[in-house]
């Protein structure tokens, strides 16, 4: 259940993002944030509400390198396995350390006036692992959801990140993965497809 430790991992920023854009029903895989959209000019909505809604409803989960800060109180983040860096605006306060693994979603800046993008959750810390276990990890899920069934996007790692393998994949990560936490950062540790990794598996 969402609350945040120590009740649960899964904090409440965490969750309403899940249950509104990556959690997926119906024949045609629809989202609550995808079926607002559509229902949006029936009821006027206001353009910057529907930009807004779009903008989240393109937002996924990530693992991201920690690459330093930018002198202007942002964060650099370089999502694993790439070399784009991207400067980061983290509203929790948590300024971490180059070199660490962050598990968040980043909302593209809202408007031309920002530059930075938003850690639009409380961040996920990953303790004691290298960039490289994860790229080894995340080629291994994809090789698995490739088995089962093919994939028909442009965007595999997309996919695999949103919606994932099945709905509560990456909740039961958090949940699994739990280390401990402080007012602005939560700490996993583990794999995510390596079990005995796990403090909670």
């Amino acid at each position: 259940m969402p609350q945040g430790p120590p009740m649960s991992p899964l904090t409440l920023s965490y969750f309403a993002m899940w249950s509104a854009f990556d959690v997926r029903f119906g024949s045609s895989g629809e989202t609550m944030g995808s079926c607002i959209l559509r229902l949006a000019p029936i009821f006027d909505c206001p353009s910057w509400l529907v930009e807004t809604i779009e903008r989240m409803q393109r937002t996924r989960m990530g693992f991201y390198v920690h690459c330093g800060s930018d002198g202007d109180g942002g964060v650099l983040l370089r999502e694993v396995g790439s070399r784009e860096t991207v400067s980061c605006c983290v509203p929790s306060g948590y300024a971490g350390r180059e070199g660490q693994i962050w598990f968040v979603r980043l909302l593209e800046p809202p408007s031309h006036l920002c530059r930075q993008h938003i850690v639009f959750i409380t961040p996920y810390v990953i303790l004691g692992y290298p960039e490289q276990a994860f790229v080894d990890c995340l080629g291994r899920e994809l090789a698995r959801m490739e088995a089962k069934k093919p994939l028909k996007v442009d965007d595999a790692h997309g996919h695999l990140m949103n919606p994932g393998p099945d709905p509560n994949h990456w909740t039961e990560y958090l949940t699994c993965a739990y280390s401990r936490h402080q007012h602005d950062a939560i700490f996993l540790t583990g794999i995510p497809d390596i079990r005995q990794s796990l403090p909670h598996g």
